[in-house]
């Protein structure tokens, strides 16, 4: 495993006297492993599902089916798609006391601390856990990926004051999320657009949270430990939270014809535009540029909020696509159009974050029973910079 590029540094008196390594800061641009999972293509802007590109998933496919191709390295034929979707939706019921700790949980902490030490109690309660064969782990994932959902969508119910909700069985995925949440069957517009949502973000490569699932699962831990650690890395505002920053930002602008002026003034006082830029892409994101297409349907919306937020999300993307886009690569990504999408379905800003776990929660599982196939433990060096040698002070001694 590649992890740094050995280059003459100068030695410092009272440092450690060794050549100084050239600092890849964040692993950046370094390569860990191989994967048949996700090809991301930063350059040209396109996104591979086992070699199925998300324009074409987006267009023809379900979440469903999406999840069984990533698990699976396949798509599905019609019975292998009807005995996978089945068991998503008979999996779907959470263990009384999983829902005991959203419920005390739920008014008191941040969802995504409740999501975390829900998924994590599930380990309790499922017989497989000792069991870490390709078997097992499949069958564990299917639990995961089902129970997430049920999870988040019950964290919406308790912090609303409602009860929890079972799922339908004549339901898809995407329609029992919105039922669970909302106590209602949501139109079946609705229930496609959150199924597209859904499907583009399942999977992104290498991304912090997938990683850092490989490397607790890389100890030769359990998959309800790994992916419990996706969890608490998406938690952070770099990774998972910058679709609900960027619908603030939204919210804070107020009304469209604010736009311009909030835009310029932010990029005056270099402030970040949440929403832009990526890691990776060094343009358009491909699934922005999905998302995008379903905003511009909501442009006639019943509801004036959604009306404004799309006004106010187009007129944003198409300055800093004039300004910045052009002409120094920072495009929109996924989280830009998101929080506008996600409200426009009634799903508050405080779950887009557990949302996301729930549609990444296939993509951490496939990696991590791909990675486990020839597994190394993941441990990078670290360069120490510091002294050596300080001479011991007894306590006393010390000023």
């Amino acid at each position: 495993m590649l992890v740094i590029n050995l280059s003459v540094g100068t030695e410092k008196r009272g440092h450690l006297s060794v050549d100084e390594p050239t600092i890849n800061l964040g692993l950046e641009g370094i390569y860990f492993t191989k994967s048949e999972v996700c090809k991301l293509d930063g350059i040209n802007g396109r996104l591979y599902y086992r070699g199925y590109p998300i324009e074409t998933l987006s267009k023809n496919s379900n979440f469903e089916e999406v999840c069984y191709l990533l698990l699976y390295g396949k798509l599905p034929n019609e019975e292998e798609f009807n005995i996978f979707a089945s068991a998503l939706k008979s999996e779907s019921e959470l263990p009384e006391q999983v829902i005991s700790i959203i419920k005390d949980m739920s008014n008191k902490a941040h969802p995504m601390d409740t999501l975390r030490t829900a998924v994590s109690a599930l380990s309790a309660y499922d017989n497989d856990v000792p069991d870490s064969s390709i078997d097992a782990n499949m069958r564990k994932s299917v639990r995961l990926i089902a129970k997430t959902c049920s999870i988040v969508a019950t964290i919406g119910r308790f912090r609303n004051g409602e009860s929890y909700i079972r799922s339908k069985p004549n339901l898809s995925f995407a329609g029992n999320f919105l039922y669970m949440l909302n106590g209602s069957r949501q139109s079946q517009q609705n229930e496609k657009i959150l199924d597209i949502m859904l499907m583009l973000h399942a999977e992104h490569s290498s991304n912090a949270s997938t990683f850092s699932t490989l490397v607790a699962g890389a100890t030769l831990s359990d998959i309800h430990a790994a992916v419990t650690s996706g969890i608490a890395t998406l938690k952070g505002p770099l990774h998972g939270g910058a679709d609900e920053a960027a619908l603030a930002m939204m919210r804070a602008i107020g009304r469209p014809d604010n736009t311009e002026e909030y835009i310029e003034s932010a990029l005056e006082g270099k402030k970040r535009i949440m929403g832009f830029g990526h890691r990776v892409y060094k343009t358009y994101d491909p699934r922005a540029r999905i998302i995008k297409v379903y905003l511009e349907s909501m442009q006639d919306s019943s509801s004036e909020e959604v009306r404004n937020l799309t006004s106010i999300a187009l007129r944003a993307e198409k300055l800093m696509v004039d300004k910045l886009g052009k002409t120094k690569g920072i495009w929109p990504n996924v989280d830009f159009f998101s929080g506008p999408v996600y409200t426009a379905l009634g799903i508050p800003g405080y779950l887009f974050t557990p949302l996301f776990a729930v549609s990444r929660m296939p993509g951490w599982c496939a990696h991590m029973i791909e990675y486990w196939k020839s597994n190394r433990l993941i441990r990078p060096l670290e360069y120490y910079s510091g002294p050596i040698d300080l001479e011991y002070i007894p306590m006393e001694n010390r000023s």
